[in-house]
């Protein structure tokens, strides 16, 4: 068997080899007898015409990466070095794509590169607010405490989208369950129905054939209807990876009724509260904010952002910037001002982040309490329409049979 190898030296040198063996344990014993560090290892095969990305097959998970911070900050606070620090915590790791991660974040910083430029070098795994914290702690000697704010931060931005999902999967579910009542009716009990009608020898009322017709076109066509669906669903899915179009989607939602209430809050929050994170670690306002943008999970939020950046290193106050782009709550752009007239921007951000999380929570509150029933009602009324219009033969035969 063939297998492609990520390897380190002891000097700090990143190897990637092709090596051939009867097993991967083999393997493993023999490059190990040898003095190298293992990486990652990966069976060539049928994931390489996939072309699967070689370094890391699996994503993080927050929660691991939160703890091995929240680890590493211990160690660092009990006096350990950071070499020590890192090989303790990463032979905890059983395996996966953060063990491969640690173990060459470790051979770098041995070989004499800083925590931030070996976490920097990882790529899309590692945010660019992990990164650019890392550098201000290096810079202050303060990182230990970098890593505890940076654990908090993650903790609030994650609780909070945890937040918002658990408040949408009952109107989700709901939902999910009209719709398939709805499906039963039209393609099991629809076709009963119009057997029974055939018999009748009258002409069905217009609203009867339209549902019986279209029971009919499901029904012989499902498979072309399934496949037409998915296909709009494919085009749609690579139409939205196309540069500019997700920031293009992130601006409609926020033009979203009720929803895009919740997003403008809910991106206001997260930038709010990303710079707060970064200011309080030592970095420039200007470089606080284009790491901001990069890291927003609305897109169309980070371009605009963006903008403001240049405002801002082109010597314009930070909250003005904010009001010329017409995109930023009024509310946040004023506290804002108020935090840059004090000198107390970091925590003027930081209650910025906490009154949104506030709004956040009772601006979901009404929805959900609104959308619950006005989706019952919809639904209720739908179901009782279709049963109507099955029925509605039989009450016109039974009044003329009166």
């Amino acid at each position: 068997m063939e297998f492609r190898c990520r390897l380190g030296t002891d000097g700090g040198e990143i190897l990637e080899e092709l090596h051939t063996s009867e097993s991967e344990a083999d393997l493993r014993q023999h490059l190990e007898g040898q003095g190298l560090y293992i990486l990652s290892l990966q069976r060539r095969g049928f994931s390489s015409w996939l072309k699967v990305p070689f370094r890391y097959s699996t994503r993080i998970r927050t929660r691991e990466f939160l703890v091995f911070n929240q680890e590493l900050a211990t160690l660092l606070g009990a006096g350990l070095p950071l070499v020590q620090s890192l090989d303790i915590l990463r032979d905890k790791v059983d395996g996966g794509a953060l063990k491969a991660l640690l173990d060459d974040v470790y051979i770098r910083v041995r070989a004499g590169s800083a925590l931030s430029e070996a976490f920097e070098a990882q790529g899309k795994p590692v945010s660019g607010v992990y990164t650019a914290s890392l550098l201000a702690g290096e810079k202050s000697d303060g990182l230990e405490e970098v890593l505890r704010r940076y654990v908090s931060y993650v903790r609030v931005i994650t609780a909070l989208k945890r937040k918002s999902v658990s408040a949408l999967v009952y109107p989700v579910v709901l939902l999910g369950l009209s719709l398939i009542v709805v499906a039963i009716i039209v393609l099991r009990v629809v076709p009963q129905f119009e057997g029974f009608y055939q018999g009748f020898g009258r002409e069905l009322p217009l609203v009867t054939q339209l549902i019986v017709s279209f029971s009919g076109f499901l029904r012989s066509q499902f498979w072309l209807f399934a496949l037409g669906t998915g296909g709009l669903g494919a085009i749609g899915w690579h139409w939205t990876r196309r540069p500019g179009r997700q920031a293009l989607l992130d601006k409609w939602l926020l033009a979203v009724p009720a929803m895009g209430a919740i997003a403008r809050r809910f991106a206001t929050s997260q930038l709010s509260r990303t710079l707060s994170v970064l200011l309080g670690g030592g970095i420039p306002l200007v470089d606080s904010i284009e790491v901001a943008s990069k890291a927003l999970g609305n897109r169309y939020y980070g371009e605009e952002l963006l903008v403001v950046g240049q405002r801002v290193r082109e010597g314009q106050a930070f909250a003005r910037a904010l009001a010329e782009r017409e995109v930023f709550p009024s509310v946040a752009i004023k506290m804002v001002e108020v935090g840059e007239s004090t000198g107390a921007l970091r925590e003027m951000l930081g209650s910025v982040a906490d009154f949104f999380d506030e709004e956040i929570d009772t601006q979901l509150g009404r929805i959900i309490t609104l959308i619950e029933p006005v989706l019952l009602v919809i639904m209720g009324i739908i179901i009782a329409a279709l049963l109507v219009a099955l029925y509605l033969p039989l009450l016109q035969l039974g009044s003329v049979l009166s």
